[in-house]
């Protein structure tokens, strides 16, 4: 029952699919920023600083909380109010060998940042894996229905004839787009890496007595241990908050897309052409038994609303970052972040759903296209005209 007491989102509890729920959740963020102190670990002590074998062996034992750790990491925050120190001090109570050297010449954004960039990587790979199913289906309907003439709509007016399948591939170019420019944001990514509380590495200069080569050496092998492929050469506390901005921007346009094909959907459903999947003993109104209501593509349009304006959290955020950080980045990216690809999978799912279940009714679209026949024939009446010797303008105007 407490689940029903408290609020919960719906972008977790009712829609999203288990991966990209999983990925955004306190336990593999937890998880996470453990593997990323044995990551600092494991390169300080190649590079010679004192980390024991048996401090290595023990974080490595111990990198997912059950129950009880997250009891004492709630405990533990209450008391410091800071959720870094209170994971440093819950890790090293199941790792002491470690409790000494976890964190050793890191800041909070050693972990947070370079999580969040692990997790935008992964949410990413995610949906594009996704999105390649969604335009594989619609690209075979696009195939199926090449060759069924359909009335054309400007403006929502009839206007000349195109084809189903040519209709679909004007969503399937956008989709493509999206893949690309979602594609390149993921391969982009770097990672912030070992850079100090403001980005001077003086912390590990500390640690390392000066050797600048040493510190440029732990940077790359935690770097690569934590699997990227290049860190930022230049951060500040915190990665750039535009790098968030940057990643947000291919999602909002992928919610523009996935809003105009919902759309069409929507409106081809009124006109009775095309409806999306409708189960048996689905209803669609309480009131009106005969509703056939394009619930599908509706909820897309309105999570794709939603995903379109969260890209402002993250130019307004980029914007107000005062020299090396401030710290109101942070509850609003703890919100922006996840629900942004929460959304974005939402979305997809949906679309995939739509995609495989789509039903052409070429009956009524023949006779809709018979009803304007006469209307559309008169642009050939036109050219005719004109072929003949007549004058355009003239012809044009008698017509109208």
């Amino acid at each position: 029952m407490e689940s029903f007491d408290t609020y919960q989102t719906p972008l977790s509890s009712r829609y999203a699919s288990k991966e990209m729920a999983h990925l955004f959740s306190p336990a593999n963020r937890f998880h996470t920023w453990r593997k990323l102190w044995l990551n600092l670990a494991i390169a300080e002590k190649e590079l010679g600083l004192p980390v024991s074998d048996e401090a290595i062996e023990q974080m490595k034992a111990n990198l997912h909380l059950d129950a009880k750790q997250f009891e004492i990491a709630a405990v533990e925050e209450k008391k410091r109010r800071h959720d870094v120190m209170a994971h440093v001090h819950t890790f090293g109570q199941v790792a002491p060998a470690a409790a000494g050297i976890i964190h050793l010449g890191a800041t909070s954004c050693y972990v947070t940042d370079n999580a969040d960039l692990i997790f935008l990587r992964e949410a990413l790979t995610l949906l594009l894996q996704k999105l390649a199913i969604v335009i594989d289906r619609f690209a075979a309907f696009a195939e199926q229905y090449r060759d069924l003439p359909t009335l054309g709509f400007t403006h929502f007016q009839p206007a000349q004839l195109t084809t189903v399948g040519k209709r679909a591939t004007l969503w399937l170019q956008e989709l493509l787009w999206d893949l690309r420019n979602i594609k390149r944001a993921r391969d982009d990514l770097g990672f912030r890496g070992v850079k100090g509380t403001t980005g001077t590495q003086a912390s590990f200069l500390a640690l390392f007595d000066g050797d600048h080569d040493k510190v440029e050496e732990l940077d790359r092998r935690v770097t690569t241990l934590s699997g990227f492929s290049y860190a930022y050469p230049v951060t500040s506390q915190t990665y750039s908050r535009k790098i968030d901005v940057d990643v947000l921007a291919p999602l909002a346009s992928f919610g523009a897309t996935a809003h105009k094909l919902a759309t069409d959907l929507r409106l081809l459903a009124n006109l009775k052409e095309v409806e999306e999947p409708f189960e048996s003993t689905q209803i669609g109104s309480s009131a009106m038994a005969y509703k056939r209501n394009p619930m599908r593509s509706e909820r897309i349009c309105s999570l794709a609303r939603h995903l379109m304006i969260l890209q402002q959290n993250a130019l307004n955020t980029a914007s107000v970052q005062w020299f090396e950080r401030t710290l109101d980045d942070s509850a609003n990216r703890r919100i922006t972040l996840p629900e942004a690809f929460l959304t974005a999978d939402i979305v997809l799912t949906t679309l995939q759903n739509v995609s495989e279940g789509l039903v052409v009714y070429p009956k009524v679209i023949a006779r809709r296209i018979s009803q304007e026949l006469p209307f559309m024939a008169t642009e050939n009446i036109i050219m005719a005209i004109v072929k003949a010797g007549g004058d355009r303008q003239e012809a044009h105007e008698k017509i109208r």
